[in-house]
């Protein structure tokens, strides 16, 4: 299983549920690892999404404790589903190639699933923004080793950013 993020250089990931940095590039890259394959997010990532539709073209986990929650309606080649805990969520995935199983957030189910995860990609924002939600600072943590970096430009506003790989080597 995988995490992608976007993260500032105190890897802040967001403010009051939303994302920090909006870029293009960095949108068109988890577009393109993510499209075809399952993604699990918490409750409040999914409503956070433009009318808290479900990502198309992926098959949706969404990890809540709100038992009451409904599945939101799906487009075609899409579909959405609830779990309740990170043993349901991992169950959920269980028969799926790691390979294509993908964490997108936010920061409590990074937290809870994190060591679940072999890789992460990590879009690294040059920049320090006030944040209430962070990723558990890979750098730091013996347990993970940058495979390779990528460049990935600027931002609108002139912030550079690079595509990081992390492997778990533990």
């Amino acid at each position: 299983m995988n995490a992608i993020v976007a993260v500032t250089s105190d890897w802040g990931i967001g403010l009051r549920g939303e994302l920090l940095i909006h870029d293009r590039t960095d949108m068109r890259n988890f577009v393109r690892l993510t499209k075809g394959s399952t993604v699990i997010m918490g409750r409040r990532t999914l409503e956070s999404f433009p009318g808290g539709r479900p990502l198309k073209g992926r098959r949706n986990v969404v990890l809540t404790g709100n038992a009451g929650l409904q599945v939101p309606a799906c487009d075609e080649g899409t579909t959405c589903e609830l779990v309740h805990s990170v043993e349901e969520a991992l169950a959920a995935v269980a028969s799926e190639d790691p390979e294509h199983v993908w964490v997108i957030g936010g920061a409590r189910v990074y937290r809870e699933m994190l060591e679940c995860c072999t890789r992460a990609v990590v879009t690294k924002f040059e920049t320090t923004l006030p944040a209430d939600a962070f990723f558990p600072n890979l750098d730091e943590n013996p347990a993970w080793k940058v495979e390779r970096v990528d460049e990935g430009g600027f931002t609108a506003d002139g912030v550079p950013f690079s595509f990081v790989t992390y492997l778990r080597c533990e």
